[in-house]
């Protein structure tokens, strides 16, 4: 209907219902249509008229009453009480006096008949062209702000899929209480029964406040059930306006760790990457790419991503140009960090400020047949990389290490350890500020084990699972990255980082919830134990037990200082490995790592 068309009929209506309700009040209290014919007159024409300047001043004639709610009733007090009370003075100002009863009934008749008028456009609307008939009857976990704000949304969008039909809330003093004409059925302990009891066919979790342990455990019993179960977006999408409230997304297995994420100190990291040339190892890695994003966001002079794939550096220097057009210098460069003399040539033409060395092999059951490659890759190219930086004088050099580092057992983590060594090794001699970080597992980079999960799941299983008892921690790899680049800005030489990654998590778990995530039950896709693979732990470290420290030098973030033995000659010991045979090699790395006496941490306050 044309606005105009729209207009025209609401004020007809109105004028009918306003004669409607003064003249049946005078009916209702003295038995007769007409009281004192001047009052009558008078009051109508008042009433009539004050009625059409509230109506415009709340907007009555302006509101979309299909979508009619609290707000839209309280603009109808308003406006009629209002008229009715200019009405009242009118009368009272003219006549000496005021027909309060006539007065209050015509008010409840006003009020009785705008808002019906009104609301039953909506009632109209959400019965006759609504689509309930092929919705889904929907859960919604969580009857606070965020629960009740996705069931009106639901409620007034009639293209939904989804129709609540009951929430769940662990606030005894909900249960019963009603939500749009939507009941609280109970607690998340009973959420298996009430999907069966009410045939639900989608759950939808929305508290924002969930932390990541309840989120596992609802999921967990969502999980046991045929309903396809999602959550609501990130409150600052939804305020941001990225994602309207009802665009739910799938739960992913990132919602499931038992840890919260980690945040930068945003002036600390600006001040150290804003207006600075830094360059970045491995920039077209899972690590090193996301380093690069990151980066990015802090506006630097350059940002030179190095790497030996052509095609990972070409991928990561065209997102990074589509996104941030010219607001900074990028420059792709194609080195090898085991290439000494390159790797002095690029420091030496682009003097970064900062280094992010992210360049590793990192993959375990393949370094453990390949001793030499990880050897010349982990060691020697952070050599390289770390002399260079301490030539040209690197304002600081942040190693990206591994919780496989501590007490290693295989040859990956070994020379990871190595790595580390270096770097303390330089922190002990030079201006440059040398720091190393330390985190577990990455969900998603190149070679984690989701990725992995994911191709067998596909291929209808089963997954495969080395040990029931095997454990590790994870992140994510924006947080991984956030936590390489804090490291920078908190380095003051020779630290090792570590995140507060929470509690470590059963791999087996792991593949559980992401056989579920994928919308399949355990039986269909079914888990394999494999047993331990070469160099394997059951249970991956991030401290070694002379490095725990309970004091946080930024949230969640701890920090250990290595007394590192300068009476080892690590250079010499180091070169000797490579004259080493690959049978020999791996007990060598391992005394090597031993030579460094300490091996002990003091904790830096």
């Amino acid at each position: 209907m044309a606005i105009r068309y729209r207009l025209l009929v609401l004020i007809l209506l109105d004028s009918f219902i306003v004669m409607t309700a003064i003249y049946l009040s005078s009916y209702l209290l003295y038995d007769t249509f007409f009281i004192r014919e001047e009052t009558l007159y008078l009051s109508s024409i008042t009433l009539l008229v004050s009625h059409h300047i509230f109506a415009v001043f709340y907007g009555l004639y302006q509101k979309a009453w299909e979508y009619a709610s609290i707000g839209e009733l309280q603009a109808i007090f308003n406006a009629v009480t209002l008229s009715i009370l200019l009405t009242g003075f009118a009368q009272y100002y003219i006549f000496d006096g005021m027909l309060l009863r006539a007065l209050l009934v015509t008010w409840m008749l006003h009020i009785l008949l705008i808002g019906g008028s009104r609301f039953s456009w909506r009632i109209v609307r959400d019965q006759l062209f609504s689509n309930r008939k092929n919705q889904k009857r929907t859960l919604i976990i969580g009857a606070g702000d965020a629960g009740s704000m996705v069931a009106r949304q639901l409620f007034n969008n009639n293209d939904s899929e989804l129709r609540p039909v009951a929430f769940i809330d662990d606030d005894p003093k909900k249960k019963n209480l009603q939500l749009y004409g939507v009941k609280v059925v109970g607690t998340s302990e009973i959420i298996e029964k009430v999907i069966e009891r009410y045939r639900i066919e989608h759950v939808i979790i929305a508290i924002p406040s969930l932390e990541k342990s309840e989120l596992n455990q609802i999921f967990d019993k969502c999980s046991k059930t045929e309903a396809k179960t999602q959550i609501l977006p990130k409150i600052e999408d939804i305020m941001t306006g990225k994602v309207s409230v009802n665009q739910f997304r799938d739960v992913q297995v990132e919602d499931l760790l038992g840890r919260d994420p980690i945040s930068l100190d945003l002036q600390t990291v600006s001040e150290s990457i804003t207006n600075q040339t830094v360059l970045v190892t491995g920039a077209g890695g899972s690590i090193g790419s996301e380093i690069c994003r990151q980066i990015a966001k802090f506006d630097p002079a350059k940002l030179v991503l190095l790497g030996h794939g052509e095609n990972s550096i070409y991928q990561i220097d065209m997102e990074l140009k589509n996104r941030h057009g010219d607001q900074f210098e990028i420059i792709p460069v194609i080195a090898d960090v085991q290439d000494r003399e390159r790797i002095h040539d690029v420091l030496n033409t682009y003097t970064p400020d900062v280094i992010y060395h992210a360049a590793a092999h990192k993959h375990v059951p393949l370094m453990e047949v390949n001793p030499k490659e990880a050897i010349k890759n982990n060691v020697f190219g952070t050599i390289n990389v770390a002399d260079a930086a301490d030539v040209i004088g690197v304002k600081t050099f942040v190693l990206v290490s591994t919780d496989k580092a501590v007490n290693p057992t295989n040859i990956m983590g070994a020379t990871k350890r190595l790595a580390e060594m270096v770097v303390q090794s330089k922190a002990a001699k030079s201006n440059t500020k040398f720091v190393a970080v330390r985190f577990g597992n990455v969900l998603g980079s190149r070679g984690s084990v989701i990725p992995l999960f994911k191709r067998q799941i596909q291929m209808g299983g089963p997954v495969t699972v080395t040990d029931p008892e095997m454990t590790r921690y994870f992140m994510t790899i924006p947080e991984a990255s956030r936590l390489v680049i804090q490291a920078g800005s908190l380095a003051r030489g020779g630290e090792i980082f570590v995140l507060d990654m929470g509690e470590p998590v059963k791999i087996v778990e792991l593949a559980e919830n992401l056989i579920r995530l994928s919308g399949y039950k355990l039986e269909e896709i079914g888990i394999e134990f494999t047993g331990k693979r070469p160099g394997e732990k059951m249970y991956e470290e991030l401290l070694g037990e002379d490095e725990v420290t309970n004091k946080e030098i930024f949230p969640k973030i701890y920090i250990g200082k290595a007394t590192f033995n300068n009476n080892l000659n690590l250079e010499s010991e180091i070169n000797q490995l490579m004259r080493t045979n690959e049978q020999e090699l791996k007990p060598k790395v391992m005394k090597l790592i031993k030579m460094d006496r300490n091996n002990i941490y003091s904790i830096s306050n």
